[in-house]
């Protein structure tokens, strides 16, 4: 979770997750007055022109799937090619600002970067200078409704926004040019309603979609709901920062991506009537139904990439190799990576009751076939 510190506290009492006042108070800010860094961001982009005019967007690469499919270490792995720019824990939370903000943070001195477990205690470890997903904070300021429930947000090749798109791919240049590097590379879970839309933006961009079964996948996310529900039951800065940092797959503020209409409002109501595993069961098939429909269509196939993480845990440089001939990178060492640091967790087990599997394999089986889950 961008922002937030995880403290452990002495003789084995449990971990916390804390944000600090200046990164709430900061992000006050981005949030009440969310088109004047945009105008800042302008400004950036006008100061930076005879730069930004040699440096273009050629192949950008999105990660797009489910929270907890496999993304973050399909990102950490990316990032550390030497081709790749992403954004970093160090940009928020004045990522439209991106130039401006990044310049204040190198003068005012560096924090600590010894790294720590992240939020979610998931052994993956961080500092400020790791990748992070956080273009969601600029797509929010131009689409304020693409997290109501009620409303489909998907965005398809006959979207049209020339505000928002001038200006992102003026983002991405900045980021490129900050990060000394070639390619864009973005971790963005909604980003995969708007699959269509981005090949429309980058008739050459590549995409890369994880999945995981779904009894496993699942599971995963009750945890962390439980996990983020109850920090911010404690802490309710860590609602707010959850919310202006883009991140709505879990805790208080859950809310379900709207895919096709209709399914986002019976998923609430599952959530609200205490039927969880239903829930999050009719949202993995929500989602991944829509991937296999966007997969069904032969100009956009030949961009995308589904990669199982069971297949990544199993065999990770095999897996990463592949993902690397689909984005047109070099090795440059990490397949080797991958399989020196890549494994199932071993931290937790579904705990399902038989009632629950069969309510999940009742609600996803038709979309897991899809994609090899029997």
């Amino acid at each position: 979770m961008t922002g937030t510190r995880r403290t452990t506290k002495r003789r084995g009492r449990a971990a916390s997750l804390e944000v600090d006042a200046w990164t709430d108070a900061i992000g006050r800010l981005l949030e009440r007055f969310p088109r004047f860094w945009i105008k800042v961001g302008n400004w950036e982009t006008r100061l930076l022109a005879e730069q930004l005019d040699h440096t273009s967007v050629s192949r950008p690469i999105y990660i797009a799937g489910l929270a907890r499919s496999g993304s973050t270490i399909l990102l950490e792995l990316l990032a550390s090619h030497p081709d790749t720019a992403s954004h970093r824990y160090r940009d928020f939370p004045l990522v439209p600002a991106l130039m401006a903000w990044n310049w204040f943070v190198d003068r005012a001195g560096r924090t600590e970067q010894l790294a720590v477990e992240r939020a979610h205690r998931d052994r993956i470890k961080v500092t400020p200078e790791s990748p992070e997903a956080l273009e969601e904070i600029v797509w929010m300021a131009f689409f304020p409704s693409l997290h109501d429930p009620s409303t489909n947000a998907v965005l398809d090749e006959a979207a049209r926004h020339p505000c928002f798109e001038a200006f992102y791919r003026d983002h991405i240049r900045k980021l490129l040019l900050l990060r000394n590097a070639g390619r864009y590379l973005a971790k963005g879970n909604y980003n995969v309603t708007r699959l269509r839309y981005l090949r429309r933006l980058f008739p050459d961009a590549r995409f890369i979609v994880p999945i995981r079964d779904p009894t496993w996948h699942i599971a995963s996310l009750m945890k962390q709901h439980r996990l983020f529900s109850d920090a911010e039951g404690k802490d309710r800065r860590v609602v707010s920062h959850m919310r202006r940092s883009g991140h709505f797959e879990f805790g208080l503020n859950r809310v379900p991506v709207n895919v096709d209409g209709r399914t986002a409002g019976e998923i609430v109501r599952l959530w609200k009537s205490g039927r969880d595993v239903a829930g999050w069961a009719a949202y993995w098939a929500s989602v991944y139904g829509y991937v296999a429909a966007v997969l069904d269509d032969p100009a956009m196939a030949g961009s995308m990439l589904v990669v199982r993480y069971e297949d990544l845990c199993s065999d990770p440089a095999a897996t990463l190799s592949t993902i690397l001939d689909h984005c047109e990178l070099d090795d440059c060492g990490l397949a080797r990576a991958a399989q020196a640091t890549v494994s199932f967790p071993a931290y937790y087990e579904p705990s399902f009751t038989q009632a629950e599997r069969n309510e999940i394999r009742r609600r996803t089986a038709a979309v897991a076939g899809r994609f090899g889950y029997g």
